[in-house]
């Protein structure tokens, strides 16, 4: 189970974050909807150990992790802009995490093309990712993402490029796929429609404080 205990962040003068507590069991898929500039990216970042919070704690599994380099906790986080590696082409891409977790670059290369044929990018392993459309390199991250088996998933609008018709099918794909695997998953999302379709409950971030919303 992935916790947040009190959470507090101010962003200058301002209290972005007032008194933050929530929790995510395993496979359980909690989505955070709120209007812009409301601090759904900073909570994540501060979950995913890119920024310290002002006081608060994050714990996983009954451990405090709130001092742990993100490396160690093992989340994955996907933002709205993918960060994929221009340098590296598609196969190398999704093949990262595994290569820096020591495993055998064949097969991890061989586990990347499995999870891209899932996706349906097979056929783009050996492009560079910039000949890719906006769809394709989120779905590219996307894979890169669950790739590593992550113990919690943490997504920025992660299908916001997508058409209607692939956002829905990967909703149900990636919906399936978290369960399947028993990750607890943070889902910020503007769309309450998405969040309805993915996530068992739902919580809304507005003026630094959290308000559980009902279907």
């Amino acid at each position: 189970m992935l916790e947040l205990r009190h959470l507090r962040q101010n962003y200058g003068p301002r209290a972005l974050l007032k008194d933050i507590s929530l929790s995510v069991a395993a496979g359980e898929i909690v989505a955070l909807l709120g209007p812009s500039g409301s601090g759904k990216s900073t909570l994540l970042s501060i979950v995913a150990g890119l920024q310290a919070p002002l006081s608060g704690s994050v714990w996983f599994e009954g451990q405090d992790i709130t001092t742990w380099p993100p490396e160690q906790r093992r989340f994955a986080l996907m933002f709205q802009d993918f960060a994929l590696f221009p340098h590296l082409n598609v196969q190398d891409n999704v093949a990262f995490g595994l290569i820096e977790q020591r495993l055998d670059k064949r097969r991890a290369r061989a586990q990347a093309l499995e999870m891209l044929a899932l996706f349906g990018l097979a056929k783009h392993a050996q492009h560079k990712v910039w000949h890719l459309s906006g769809g394709e390199q989120q779905r590219v991250a996307l894979a890169r993402a669950l790739i590593t088996q992550p113990r919690a998933l943490l997504l920025d609008e992660p299908f916001s490029a997508l058409d209607a018709d692939l956002r829905a099918t990967l909703r149900d794909e990636f919906r399936s796929r978290i369960q399947a695997a028993g990750i607890p998953t943070l889902l910020v999302t503007h769309d309450a429609a998405e969040a309805q379709a993915m996530a068992a409950r739902a919580v809304r971030l507005q003026d630094g404080v959290l308000e559980v919303l009902s279907w």
